[in-house]
């Protein structure tokens, strides 16, 4: 930990350098004389070039000149905030555009869980470096283009990553737990949510139903991890999906008969952690759009 502070110390100190000030010094870093920009060569009042070198600035954020090394630093430390936020959002856009949420309602594996919060950790001190080489002073999120688009991209990170935590330390454990004990009634008669315990993964059966009826293809080398041609999950009713399947019913009805499936009712008075956790699964797909059109007003517009 000690070590972790010392180099966050040290990376803050490179990239957190003077004010910029119109001294020559200054001037003869850009090259221009100071009665390019001021009236009077001693400073002062700026000309109507001055002024708008001033406001340009103020738009852009570049509000603290680096030297060539701070550069390097922050070239560096832009690129690893870049390569997490591909990471991050790829992730998103895969599995919400792919596989749809379904494929982590019944929990994320332990690897995408790692890998996520690895990226949010990195763009959450990557970004806070990056933001304290350009911005100068509070007042630049809320008096420059350039600063309000910051924050809004910074606001919008910020809900995605309480929503993940949300996901992470409360939905799923409540997801897994509802799925840790057999929530089938005797006599083997199974209601969606009962039947959705019936995955395939960590292994649990793999059931679907089928006309009513439930039917057990653990045993199929078609329905590995709980899933058929990577496509059609178990613990789930798959009668209009099957429909459409290249093969005749028989090949369905060849399986175990283990049930029947029930239909109840759910009540609406109260969200199902699962019905909340697809809210936020979309939520933050829609909020991965909104922040990459941030970047693109940000960059280009």
């Amino acid at each position: 930990m000690m070590r972790n502070a010392i180099i966050i110390v040290t990376l803050l100190l490179l990239l957190f350098p003077q004010l910029s000030r119109a001294t020559p010094e200054y001037a003869e870093q850009t090259g221009a004389e100071c009665l390019r920009c001021h009236l009077e060569g001693t400073g002062g009042k700026l000309t109507r070039e001055g002024e708008s070198f001033r406001e340009e600035l103020k738009a852009k954020g570049l509000h603290r000149p680096l030297k060539p090394f701070q550069k390097v630093v922050r070239l560096m430390i832009g690129y690893l905030h870049l390569l997490m936020a591909i990471t991050w959002f790829g992730t998103i856009l895969y599995v919400h555009l792919l596989l749809k949420p379904a494929y982590a309602a019944k929990g994320l594996p332990k690897g995408e869980l790692i890998l996520g919060w690895t990226a949010i950790l990195v763009l959450s001190i990557s970004g806070v470096l990056l933001t304290l080489s350009r911005i100068p002073s509070w007042s630049t999120f809320y008096t420059t283009r350039f600063g309000i688009l910051l924050s809004l991209k910074i606001i919008l990170f910020a809900i995605m990553v309480t929503s993940a935590g949300i996901v992470t330390f409360i939905l799923g454990p409540k997801m897994k737990r509802q799925k840790a004990t057999s929530p089938y009634s005797e006599g083997g008669r199974f209601s969606l949510k009962g039947l959705a315990f019936f995955d395939g993964k960590e292994g649990r059966p793999a059931y679907f139903a089928y006309k009513g009826k439930i039917y057990d293809a653990t045993a199929s080398p078609l329905w590995k991890e709980g899933t058929h041609m990577r496509k059609h999950p178990a613990g789930s009713d798959l009668t209009d999906l099957l429909q459409t399947a290249p093969h005749g019913e028989e090949k369905i009805l060849s399986l175990p008969l283990v049930g029947e499936l029930i239909l109840e009712k759910e009540s609406p008075s109260a969200a199902s952690p699962e019905k909340v956790f697809y809210f936020m699964a979309y939520m933050n797909l829609i909020l991965v759009f909104l922040i990459t059109f941030v970047i693109a007003l940000w960059r280009w517009g």
